[in-house]
């Protein structure tokens, strides 16, 4: 029932993250949360669209400037356009992260080539035109891989917000571990393999282990997820496993709740509740109130779940990843 150690997953970062010199003044913006903790279990592709594109450091101060969907990249004080580098540098650097297969990315708040909300932009007259800007490398970064989880440096300060997006890139790295497994099989064993059968085991596995992770982000894409594994011999492969992701990430979008949390601990209580002693049955609803009422977190109940699924041999509960969705090392889950 331990977190399933798989290889470290790669994502993208922005490279002043990692406490390099590339700002715009000379500095850096490092985060240690993002190389000491996280970074035991990941591995960075580090991007920086200011000085990648061709910008000195230090440099001139830049800033998003006219329309907010389609806006320039100025520089600040002398109102040198910025944009034709920046946008023919972006077009180069996104072939090159297709082959990069990353689970993620983390890109630097407030910048106006990396930030992903809430960045400035200003007017001819040099006045703020809007708050609700997306720097130009985020914007095209989404579009391209639209499923690819993303979050800023600045919202990972927030728990509930870091435990998603973490939960998301481990998540995404487990199914491509399936689809490469599909690949893998066409190109080395063409001849003898049941592509139909080996379509089958690996989707439904996938699917059953993560039931309840996917119940507690949303019941309601999760019947159409199940619905789909239903009808999977009637779909050519590649489309259902395309079909399967869109649904996954879909779901892994929507921030569970105190909620959803909670159906999903009584859904799990009740696999061994006849086997359950008063007192233990009176534990666990009193873990679960409390959790409820925000006096614990949800390391709490998880944690007297998980004695009782070893207790009486719970085979089933013991497989799902909402368990152990990450390393416990990144005590993502004992915020209230």
């Amino acid at each position: 029932m331990e977190y399933d150690t798989i290889e470290p997953i790669k994502i993208g970062v922005s490279t002043c993250l990692l406490g390099k010199n590339v700002r715009y003044d000379g500095g850096h913006s490092h985060d240690p949360f993002i190389t000491g903790t996280l970074g035991q279990f990941l591995e960075y592709v580090a991007v920086c669209p200011e000085v990648e594109c061709g910008m000195t450091t230090p440099r001139e101060a830049i800033r998003l400037v006219g329309d907010v969907d389609n806006p320039k990249l100025m520089t600040q004080k002398t109102g040198i356009d910025k944009t034709s580098m920046m946008q023919g540098w972006i077009e180069k650097k996104l072939k090159e992260l297709e082959k990069e297969e990353l689970c993620g990315f983390i890109f630097k708040n407030k910048s106006p080539s990396s930030g992903l909300y809430r960045i400035k932009v200003y007017g001819e007259d040099g006045q703020v035109k809007s708050n609700n800007g997306v720097g130009l490398f985020a914007r095209a970064f989404t579009s391209h891989f639209p499923r690819i989880p993303v979050e800023e440096s600045g919202r990972l300060h927030d728990p509930k917000l870091r435990e998603n997006f973490i939960e998301n890139i481990f998540t995404l790295k487990r199914w491509r571990d399936v689809v490469n497994g599909f690949k893998d099989r066409d190109q080395y064993n063409k001849a003898q393999y049941n592509k139909m059968a080996n379509k089958i085991g690996a989707l439904v596995d996938f699917h059953t282990k993560n039931k309840l992770l996917l119940l507690s982000h949303s019941e309601k894409i999760y019947r159409n997820m199940g619905r789909l594994v239903a009808d999977c011999k009637s779909i050519e492969r590649d489309i259902l496993l395309d079909q399967y992701e869109n649904l996954l990430m879909q779901a892994l979008k929507l921030l569970t709740t105190t909620k959803k949390n909670i159906n999903v601990l009584l859904h799990m209580m009740g696999y061994f509740k006849r086997q359950l002693e008063p007192f233990e049955k009176s534990e666990l609803l009193t873990n679960f109130d409390n959790y409820r009422l925000g006096y614990v977190p949800l390391i709490v109940p998880l944690t007297l779940i998980k004695h009782y699924v070893l207790k009486y041999d719970q085979k089933y509960l013991s497989q799902q990843t909402y368990l152990n969705p990450h390393p416990v090392e990144l005590k993502l889950r004992n915020y209230y």
